[in-house]
Parts: C-alpha cells; structure tokens; sequence
C-alpha cells in the first residue's frame, strides 16, 4: 500500500472535510434540540410565574413584554396574568448587577396597585449559607403584601424596613435593589384592567 505524502495541500483539504462534518453535526444537533429547549424555557418560566402570581387563566409567558428601566440602561421582561380577561397581576422578571458573586435574577409578582404578590429567586451565585439565605422564607415575607412606593424595601443599614441578612449586606441591597426596580418600572406602564 502507497504511503501518501503530506503535504500543506493534504493538510488543508483534511480540515476542510473535518470542518464541514462537525458544522453539519452541529447544525442538525441544534435543530433537534430547538424545540425542547424552548419548551424547557417556557416551563421553567411558567412555573416561576405560577410562584408569583396565582389564579390566572392565559398563558403570560406567549403575552410578555419588555419595558426599559426608568434609567433606560436596561430592559425588563412583564407577563401579564388574567382572569376572564381582566388582569389580576404583572410577573416582572428583574435582575441586579451588584450582587456579590454577580447578577441576581427575581421573578416578582405584582397585584393591579403594586403590591409584592411572592417574589421567587431564578438565579444567583452568592455565597452558599450566606448570601444565598435570599431564598429562604424568613428573607422573602418581608417583602410580600408591601408596596415599595409606600414602603422603603431597603436594608436599615440604608434607613429602609428590610433585615438584611446576616453578613451578607451586599446580597440583601442588590436584592432590594431588584425588586425597587421592577416596581418602577412597573410603576412606569399603564396597565389595563
């Protein structure tokens, strides 16, 4: 059997054909997977907003918005959730960027006047068994039933309502800080009834 000699031109032509398969392999695997992970999302997303607001008869996740913060640096996401058409209440999905080990992702539900329905913690990396204490009850039901237009949701440290958690202030202001926002911002949007 002849031995083939390398050349620059074997070389080019091998990582061409290698190349292409591997981007057609790509190609078909993102194809089959598309529709199960949007499917994925919007469960996920539902059950956040299930968490947040209850009783409701649409589906938000197909009727969500985007509105621009106040501060016009950013965007947030609305879910609109009814009852025989009439709106009972607004999931606002919001983020803050000054969290200790990064960004923190809260699904908040609003009623028609603003009142925090639940909040519901999506995402965050602070520090186990202490920033993460976000999710626990006794952190979250100093939120519920206030409105933050009438209720300073910032930690006492800050001459606000909220304990923060213990050693763990950086968390509990970027988690103020996130639901602040999206109350202005849903402040910010007339809502049907």
């Amino acid at each position: 059997m002849a031995k083939t000699k390398s050349s620059f031109v074997n070389l080019i032509v091998t990582l061409a054909v290698i190349t292409f398969v591997g981007s057609l392999s790509l190609g078909f695997v993102f194809d089959w997977t598309k529709e199960p992970i949007a499917k994925a999302q919007m469960a996920r997303q539902l059950k956040a907003i299930e968490a947040v607001v209850e009783g409701y008869d649409n589906n938000p996740v197909t009727e969500k918005y985007k509105v621009v913060t106040l501060d016009g640096k950013d965007s947030l996401e609305f879910f609109p959730a009814t009852r025989n058409g009439k709106r009972i209440g607004t999931a606002v999905k919001t983020k803050s960027g000054l969290g200790y080990s990064g960004d923190i992702w809260l699904m908040v539900g609003f009623d028609k006047a603003g009142n925090i329905i639940r909040i519901q913690v999506l995402e965050h990396k602070e520090t186990p068994g202490l920033g993460s204490k976000m999710t626990l009850p006794s952190f979250l039901n100093q939120y519920y039933g206030k409105n933050p237009g009438k209720v300073n949701l910032k930690v006492k440290k800050d001459g606000g309502a909220v304990d923060a958690i213990t050693g763990a202030t950086i968390s509990s202001r970027a988690f103020s800080e996130s639901v602040q926002m999206a109350y202005e911002t849903f402040q910010s949007v007339k809502h049907d009834e």
